[in-house]
């Protein structure tokens, strides 16, 4: 499906945002496959361009691109009377963060990456084990996931909330899977198991509870979904 086949309402639910996530990431690995396999190739951005769909850069439109270039620039330079307002946005930015950082599960998050850094620290064989690298990378997601979605302010959108929500939930299953192939291969003890699991667990019941608020307010506003 192509970026412009998305019937856009005014407001997206989360099964929406969801599909919306999910052909970004197909577009994603599709741009960095392509960047590989051409990435000696002196045409490589014209041909990048033209398998992405994206506009090719038709050596016909020089012209055009250079005067829309120098547009662009005249816009920046216009803009420099505005970084005071900017760095106010910023501030309000940093200030989300700061919030979703004092919150229980921002700590349970950092509660499980400090556990995985000081377990990986023991062995140094583990580091290079695929599953101890999934467990490492999936933990690593499902906090940038939650940090996607609860940094945003009252205008953010509640679907797209829980649609992050949902892909922190994924990934913490996905640690959760890796936890239990690294103890069938004798990397793991079953009391080191336990306790990872409780604070993977800690988290998923965290999110699943927040998937709930959520949902509640999205019917309070919108109806059922």
């Amino acid at each position: 499906m192509a970026d412009d086949d998305f019937d856009t309402p005014e407001v997206w639910d989360e099964y929406q945002w969801e599909r919306f996530l999910q052909q970004q990431d197909r577009n994603t690995e599709k741009y960095f496959g392509l960047l590989e396999k051409y990435i000696d190739h002196p045409d490589r951005d014209k041909i990048i361009a033209r398998e992405m769909g994206w506009e090719s850069f038709d050596e016909g439109r020089d012209a055009e691109w250079d005067e829309e270039a120098e547009t662009l620039c005249e816009e920046e330079l216009s803009q420099e009377d505005d970084e005071d307002e900017e760095e106010d946005d910023d501030e309000e930015s940093d200030g989300d963060f700061e919030e979703f950082s004092r919150s229980p599960i921002y700590q349970d998050t950092l509660k499980l990456h400090t556990w995985i850094n000081a377990w990986l620290d023991r062995d140094a064989q583990l580091k290079d084990h695929p599953e101890a690298v999934r467990l490492a990378t999936r933990s690593a997601v499902c906090g940038a996931k939650l940090a996607a979605a609860l940094c945003g302010d009252d205008h953010t959108e509640i679907g797209m909330t829980i649609a992050y929500l949902k892909r922190g939930l994924k990934a913490a299953n996905d640690a959760l899977d890796a936890s239990a192939l690294l103890a069938q291969d004798g990397k793991m003890t079953s009391r080191q198991r336990v306790a990872l699991n409780k604070l993977i667990f800690r988290v998923r019941d965290r999110i699943v509870d927040l998937m709930s608020e959520y949902r509640a307010e999205w019917r309070k506003r919108y109806g059922n979904l």
